[in-house]
């Protein structure tokens, strides 16, 4: 058991309670975040005269020597020590001597592991966002290549209007558009150093927290020291960010997965995305958005987990709050997996177009124009509503759409129409007429296509 405390301990720490207590086992994916973080904290006490430069430069070429070994897989993390902290530390101590006990001059491991956690969800939200971005960017190539690809929109599951697979897909380019906008809010909010507030009170030191928090990348250093070291409330944001992701994901996977089945058929999963049977030869699994709708219960227990461990924990640092890490890992690295894969399956899916038109020419999609039509020649739009629904009746009755009813059965029902009825209930008038922001009529869908072009030519 290597441990950087004890001085205060006349018993050795139980086996069953270290391996209890430790965490590299988890938390050495940190150990980049913790070389950055301790390099700024030693060119900040050389800076401040605390320490030599000598001594400083002595102490980075170490840490440099140290992650230069943990890039090229040359270290053991089977050797017992707490925490990547104690690691890292011990490994500077050993290959520079004792000039490496001054590295944590003042610097406590609690605003050391709060600095960490805070630069490595940094780094994922760009991360996250760049694979937004690219999902995005297929959304677009889709939308542009679909305005003209009629498709019933539903409410309940059942079909309501006819729209277009571009306008579908405008409505998951906002989801995925506000999701990194959000990371976005998340990052600005959090980008604040908390290196410099000790173990909750500061330090006597003179230290220059502006400093490192500047050789870091923050915009400023956190006000409070306490909060700097206990707050999580930007772990907590970010996985609620990322839940909500997933969950865009696990609706869109949703309805590929109907999609792709024989009873719509409005597309086909390539090969590459697809799986098989042992025992059915003729079938083709759509098993990758299957999983990733599954794994969304994953990023949502992360969450969850994660304000439940903090809601009761009182001022400052606790131990729970090493719990903050195995989940959000987890959670990261899941949707770190899904986004790519999910961007690759949309992008070699096939759409049937012409399924998607047969489908919409059923179900009496058309029947809102019907009544739209009704009130344009002057009838109440309740009574128009009533006349249509018998028209669906009698339809149904009949076992046709309302585009096949010949004009003398409409004038049974309303002697307002005539023969424009036709023309005013066809799918394409339909989908063209909606002309009106966040409409799927081909106008309307370009002004939306030009407006995302250039939020992403702005992005870039």
């Amino acid at each position: 058991m290597a441990q950087l405390w004890g001085g205060r301990f006349i018993k050795e720490t139980a086996q069953e309670v270290f391996d209890f207590n430790e965490s590299l086992s988890f938390d050495k994916r940190l150990m980049p975040q913790d070389i950055a973080g301790s390099i700024a904290h030693v060119k900040m006490l050389s800076k401040q005269s605390v320490i030599s430069q000598q001594e400083a430069e002595l102490i980075i070429k170490g840490l440099e020597m140290i992650e230069s070994d943990a890039a090229h897989d040359q270290l053991d993390f089977d050797c017992g020590f707490e925490d990547v902290h104690s690691m890292v530390e011990a490994l500077l101590i050993e290959r520079v001597g004792d000039t490496g006990k001054k590295l944590h001059t003042g610097r406590s491991r609690n605003d050391q592991v709060a600095l960490d956690m805070r630069l490595y969800t940094r780094e994922h939200i760009d991360l996250t966002r760049e694979q937004l971005f690219n999902l995005l960017a297929q959304i677009l190539d889709l939308m542009k290549s679909h305005i003209e690809t009629v498709m019933p929109g539903f409410t309940h599951l059942q079909k309501a209007q006819p729209v277009t697979l571009a306008h579908h897909l405008g409505a998951y380019f906002e989801m995925f558009r506000r999701d990194r906008e959000r990371m976005g809010d998340i990052r600005q909010r959090m980008n604040l150093s908390p290196l410099g507030a000790g173990a909750l009170a500061g330090t006597t030191y003179p230290l220059d927290r502006e400093y490192t928090a500047e050789l870091l990348g923050f915009d400023g250093v956190m006000t409070n020291s306490m909060d700097a070291v206990s707050d999580r409330d930007y772990l907590i944001e970010y996985l609620d960010a990322l839940a909500i992701t997933m969950m865009h994901l696990s609706r869109f996977c949703e309805e590929l997965i109907m999609w792709n089945s024989d009873e719509y058929r409005f597309i086909e999963m390539d090969d590459r995305y697809s799986t098989g049977s042992s025992i059915m030869p003729q079938k083709k699994n759509p098993d990758v958005a299957e999983l990733i709708r599954g794994k969304c219960g994953r990023v949502y227990g992360a969450l969850t987990a994660l304000l439940t461990t903090m809601k009761a924990l009182p001022l400052a640092y606790n131990k729970d709050m090493q719990e903050d890490k195995e989940g959000s890992f987890m959670a990261m690295d899941t949707v770190s997996v899904c986004l790519p894969l999910f961007t690759g399956m949309l992008a070699t899916a096939k759409f049937n177009s012409d399924k998607m038109r047969l489908s919409a020419s059923r179900g009496f999609t058309n029947a809102t124009d019907a009544a739209d039509y009704l009130v344009k020649k002057g009838v109440y739009f309740r009574d128009a509503h009533r006349i249509v629904g018998e028209l669906v009746l009698y339809c149904i009755d009949q076992g046709k759409g309302l585009e096949e009813l010949t004009l003398d059965e409409f004038k049974t029902f309303s002697d307002v129409i005539e023969n424009d009825i036709f023309e005013a209930i066809d799918l394409d008038t339909c989908v063209r007429e909606r002309k009106t922001i966040g409409a799927p009529g081909a106008e309307a869908m370009n002004r939306a296509i030009a407006s995302y072009e250039e939020y992403m030519k702005e992005e870039v």
